[in-house]
């Protein structure tokens, strides 16, 4: 195999005879630009909205858990608090991910948006699960009789509480579906972070008030102890799916089998190509995505033959696949032994390792 030392890959510079052409140095679909662009700023909508309303929620139930020290409204006051530094991450990458590619980062900075919904996952785990699981074991250990008075102004603020959740999760769900349904719409790692704060935020409201509600009516404190067990639990695995999709996508994750399938069917369709040695993609960002792919053609075609067919097959990859921004040729012997070991690697075979 002849390996490519250009940025693009093409094999216009591995052959002294050609035309270097900027045309082959980068694919630049733009076709779903616009609606990238529409998108994240009906993202930026939706994050705000659920901003305010954990900014107001975590004030009222911090006040309130305080004054009539219920740990479970303690807890959702924690809650609330991570919610809103959560919002203030995914605010922070829907700026800083649309920065365009530059020398020190020449694939952009589509992965800021997962390195931040890392970061808000952690939030929720930490002073979301952690919190509420601390206020839980102290309220079984200190479980002596408290005085009730504060409860009723607690589940009124939890009332309110469930009312503008309940309200910042409607809209983002109604945003989920004006993007394609959920498998569409909970692609963006910002939008989909938004709409598991907010169900998860519900549901723990939720069991604050049943918990609230058993101590109030039992005097039993385990009941309130319980519920902010629960609410932590609950967190702590809503933190954890968040995560390790972050996880996934920040190290690398491949493009869908089926775009990736339909790519390795445009480039065996090509005539001037005997056999497709290795495709390898990467996603790059949220609708951004990298295609290498080392080609095996057919035997007889001159330098100048061999530049428009490179030309011609990035440009029908991005026609087809309008998230294949980066696209990168390595014309190779397909007898090559370092040919083969590619082949026959996970990585161009589709498997899937790691746990």
């Amino acid at each position: 195999m002849v390996a490519s030392s250009s940025p693009c890959g093409c094999p216009c510079h591995r052959v002294p005879r050609f035309r270097r052409s900027a045309r082959c140095d980068r694919v630049r679909p733009g076709q779903t630009a616009d609606v990238s662009t529409r998108s994240d700023r009906r993202t930026r909508v939706t994050v705000l909205v659920a901003l305010a309303a954990n900014l107001v929620i975590a004030a009222a139930k911090a006040v309130g858990g305080v004054v009539a020290a219920s740990p479970a409204l303690l807890s959702e006051a924690a809650h609330s608090v991570a919610d809103s530094l959560n919002e203030v991450f995914l605010l922070a990458a829907l700026r800083r991910s649309r920065r365009p590619p530059d020398r020190r980062h020449p694939f952009g900075y589509g992965k800021e948006r997962f390195f931040w919904s890392l970061l808000a996952a952690v939030g929720i785990f930490v002073m979301g699960g952690c919190f509420s699981f601390y206020q839980g074991i102290d309220a079984f250990r200190n479980g002596e009789e408290k005085n009730l008075d504060g409860y009723v102004a607690g589940l009124v603020v939890l009332g309110v509480a469930l009312l503008a959740e309940g309200g910042s999760l409607l809209r983002a769900l109604y945003q989920v579906r004006k993007q394609g349904g959920t498998a569409q719409g909970l692609r963006d790692p910002a939008l989909r972070t938004v709409v598991a704060e907010d169900g998860t935020a519900v549901v723990g409201v939720t069991l604050a008030i049943v918990g609230m509600g058993l101590h109030m009516a039992t005097g039993q404190v385990m009941w309130e102890a319980a519920a902010s067990l629960a609410i932590g639990a609950l967190l702590v695995y809503v933190a954890y799916r968040l995560g390790r999709e972050a996880r996934d996508q920040l190290i690398g994750e491949a493009a869908d089998p089926e775009a990736s399938g339909r790519i390795r069917a445009l480039l065996r369709a090509q005539p001037e190509i005997d056999s497709v040695e290795a495709l390898f993609t990467m996603k790059t960002g949220l609708d951004t995505t990298l295609v290498a792919a080392r080609v095996d053609l057919v035997p007889g075609l001159d330098s100048e033959r061999v530049e428009e067919v490179a030309v011609r097959i990035k440009r029908s990859i991005a026609g087809m696949v309008p998230e294949a921004e980066q696209v990168f040729l390595d014309v190779t012997d397909r007898h090559a032994p370092d040919a083969r070991e590619a082949w026959e690697s996970p990585a161009a075979t589709g498997e899937r390792g790691g746990a």
